[in-house]
């Protein structure tokens, strides 16, 4: 009973760091496929109690987060505060979730130090306070691989289920759990089998439910035929499959200084079998085989969720695995350990400045602006922008590309307070402006929608760029000089920071 009072307190520290720590962006208007989908989905379930949104095109996504944000909004009222305020409550709620999972196969101090380097990991701290599945889903699967080894089995599969309403993908979690509960029955005849199945197919039940409901509505599974056709029929090829498998395996444990954390657990591990072969061997108590059943409940689920991303998502983004991320730094943190405690002690404090550090260092190759805080950078030049639209007399017809075409026409997304005239493009690649007439627009605004530093070593390699181009789709951003000199446009008003920016042209 102890150790709910301390979870308690975990989560409340938790919550107080984070928003301080958050403090300057919990204003911030929405960014992207915030302001693209999850916003507005919420906002339908706000206003009318639609589950299946109508103010955007729904997607097939199980909708607990939005019915979430919903009922925050309508105890607080709807501000990116409180979106984002609500949306840091559930990251708390996740580094006490990982601390208590901690402490249930290991020590305090590393149930500690895995909270604190999850906390301020890069990828984690940029989507604390930001509106996408993935956060919730993360929370929910750490409960319910908690519970799992707590022998709680009815808590099982109501945490499973709460990850599976987040998001559907987290129903890899229970082929893992199934694993898991035959090795156990090997072990202990007398597990119950009845009990057992029961906990381990409930959470199957909401998603065949959810699924039903929106082939009803929608006609479709899941998704839609233009997602679909994205994320599942053109990402059905090996080539596809194996960049796609290596740029995961990159994120998970490399990018963002993971192979720092990454690099230590090695060491761990090679400095306790060397210990080892000069003394008795492991012990075999309750702990050591608590820690084995979470290794293989981690590594599990780890391969299942990288064989899924790696067959289906047209986009590779590394939020995506933010389930595992609390697992992953956890199982480091115990090899880590097994170093000298000083020296693990050291390599702790090192991977948390280098976390920190990430927060803010761009990489010298394209990557999600969202993946730490370039998000930041990327919404207050936006705001910057809109704010100089609106001001422009005449309502003049503004060409631009998502998500730009969004923030100018929808006012609740917090960037402009009435919508302006838009004239949309998909993208600022040269093929989508072979049918845009010169008399079709007034002004242009483009702006930077990935990250292209000057020093993009990655794609001076022309093997990595021809992969990219084939099995991503990687288009290249035609240069602002080329659309000024096609349209004869000039130059009317450019933002830059930290190495994005916005470009406004007028025609002469």
């Amino acid at each position: 009973m102890r150790s709910r009072p301390i979870a308690l307190l975990a989560f409340l520290a938790a919550f107080v760091a984070l928003v301080l720590l958050h403090a300057p962006l919990l204003r911030l208007p929405y960014y992207w496929d915030e302001a693209g989908y999850y916003i507005p989905a919420a906002l339908d379930f706000y206003h009318a109690g639609l589950l299946i949104p109508q103010g955007t095109l729904p997607v097939g996504h199980t909708p607990l987060v939005m019915i979430y944000l919903g009922l925050v909004w309508r105890l607080f009222g709807f501000s990116p505060l409180v979106t984002r305020s609500a949306m840091i409550l559930v990251a708390a709620a996740t580094v006490a979730s990982l601390y208590a999972l901690g402490r249930r196969v290991a020590s305090r101090e590393v149930a500690a130090w895995s909270a604190v380097l999850l906390a301020v990991s890069p990828l984690f701290f940029a989507q604390s306070s930001l509106v996408h599945l993935d956060l919730a889903a993360g929370l929910f699967t750490t409960l319910a691989l908690l519970t799992l080894l707590q022998r709680r089995l009815g808590m099982f599969a109501l945490t499973a289920s709460m990850a599976v309403l987040c998001k559907e993908t987290a129903v890899v979690l229970l082929p893992v759990a199934w694993l898991v509960y035959w090795r156990r029955k090997s072990v202990h005849p007398s597990v119950s089998t009845q009990k057992s199945w029961l906990a381990l197919t409930t959470p199957l039940l909401p998603l065949f439910a959810w699924a039903a409901y929106y082939h009803h509505v929608t006609g479709y599974w899941t998704g839609n035929r233009e997602y679909l056709a994205y994320n599942l029929y053109s990402t059905l090829v090996p080539g596809r499959i194996f960049w796609g498998l290596l740029r995961r395996l990159y994120e998970i444990f490399i990018a963002g200084f993971n192979w720092l954390l990454a690099l230590g657990a090695v060491l761990g591990v090679c400095w306790q079998r060397r210990q080892l072969g000069k003394s008795q061997k492991l012990s075999s108590g309750t702990q050591e085989q608590l820690q084995h059943e979470f290794f293989l409940l981690a590594g599990g689920l780890t391969a299942l969720y990288l064989g899924l991303l790696s067959v289906v998502g047209g986009a590779i983004l590394p939020r995506y695995l933010l389930p595992v991320v609390p697992l992953l730094i956890l199982v480091a943190v115990i090899f880590l350990w097994r170093l000298p405690r000083r020296v693990a002690r050291l390599v702790c404090l090192l991977v948390v400045g280098c976390f920190v550090c990430a927060w803010f260092v761009n990489p010298p190759y394209p990557f999600p602006f969202e993946d730490n805080l370039a998000y930041a950078d990327f919404v207050r030049l936006h705001q910057q922008a809109a704010k100089f639209l609106e001001a422009q007399r005449g309502q003049p017809r503004v060409l631009t590309a998502w998500p730009a075409s969004d923030e100018l026409t929808r006012p609740f997304l917090g960037y402009v307070h009435m919508p302006l005239r838009v004239v949309a493009v998909e993208s600022f690649a040269a093929r989508d402006f072979h049918d845009v007439a010169p008399n079709s627009f007034d002004l242009l605004y483009v702006y930077s929608r990935e990250w292209e530093p000057r020093n993009n070593w990655v794609m001076r390699f022309s093997w990595w760029r021809r992969a990219q181009e084939r099995y991503f789709d990687y288009q290249p951003q035609i240069p602002e000089e080329m659309l000024a000199a096609r349209y004869r446009l000039r130059l009317l008003q450019r933002f830059e920071r930290r190495g994005q920016w916005a470009g406004i042209y007028a025609r002469r």
